[in-house]
């Protein structure tokens, strides 16, 4: 078969089109990129400098003697002990995780697969939670966490987090597009509703699970305003509230911010490089994307 010549036109067009829009699409990203990345260098270029070249005149691309004694007058500051505001960021932000998982996932479970009259009114209740306000709820939850004594401990700082409806209803969404067979041929070999949901719907859902994980310990680390309410004792800080005690009004200690702010942030990092591959299978399950 002969190829005539508008075909060899078009297959042209098309190959010249092909390499325009892959060169477009990868200096798009490129772009992207660039602009990621620009905090992070000054978040590292200032936390290994001197406030002096932080706040001089003369712009450095990168300080002349790299400060990394900063380490060092980071964790020996006796006004403020970083290492446990970091260690109690992780007891908090582990602790919500897997609260999280399990209570939302068993809750989801349980909306999408048990059968119930009326299971619809209780799915609509917990969607009815999202409409309401966090600070309306701020005050009562304060006063229930005080009147239990868990002021200054953990048990304040996770439990009233161990619950969200968002995830609940994410986790429902799921549940319910999850194939049924799976679950008949697990009742078959004698397995109840937590069997099932144990051995079977879990190993087959590590994904999704991987991606909730992965956005309520990024949540649970970032939190803020309930941390400075509740630990009111500086040994009950987490990283964000020791963060903010670098900026007073009287002084802002520049180098201590950033160094602090850039180790603050590994934990992240470790978190995203080591579930980024379930991450973006995950996400593209929960039908949150777009």
């Amino acid at each position: 078969m002969t190829t005539t010549a508008p075909q060899l036109g078009k297959t042209r067009r098309k190959k010249r089109g092909g390499v325009l829009g892959n060169t477009g699409l990868y200096l798009a990203t490129g772009v992207a990129a660039f602009l990621f990345l620009v905090p992070f260098y000054l978040l590292v270029r200032n936390a290994l400098s001197t406030d002096a070249e932080i706040t001089g005149e003369h712009w450095k691309f990168f300080p002349t003697h790299l400060q990394w004694s900063n380490v060092s007058d980071l964790f020996d500051d006796t006004s403020v002990d970083f290492a446990q505001s970091m260690w109690n960021s992780l007891v908090v932000a582990v602790s919500m995780t897997v609260g999280i998982l399990l209570v939302c996932s068993l809750a989801g479970y349980a909306l999408a697969r048990i059968p119930y009259k009326h299971s619809n009114k209780i799915f609509y209740l917990v969607l009815g939670t999202l409409m309401v306000p966090t600070a309306v709820t701020f005050v009562p939850s304060f006063v229930l966490v005080s009147s239990l004594g868990w002021v200054d401990t953990y048990r304040g700082l996770i439990v009233p987090g161990l619950f969200s409806g968002f995830t609940c209803f994410l986790f429902r969404q799921y549940f319910l597009g999850f194939p049924k067979e799976l679950e008949e041929a697990a009742r078959v070999d004698g397995l109840g509703y937590w069997g099932a949901y144990w051995k079977v719907v879990v190993p087959n859902s590590l994904n999704f699970f991987a991606a909730i994980a992965t956005i309520t310990f990024i949540s649970g680390w970032n939190s803020f305003l309930w941390p400075l309410v509740i630990g009111q004792d500086p040994g009950a800080w987490t990283v964000q509230v020791a963060l903010s005690s670098y900026m007073t009004n009287q002084t802002v200690v520049f180098h201590q911010i950033f160094m602090a702010t850039a180790i603050s942030i590994l934990p992240l990092i470790f978190v995203f490089l080591f579930l980024q591959r379930w991450l973006v299978q995950g996400i593209a399950q929960t039908g949150i994307k777009g």
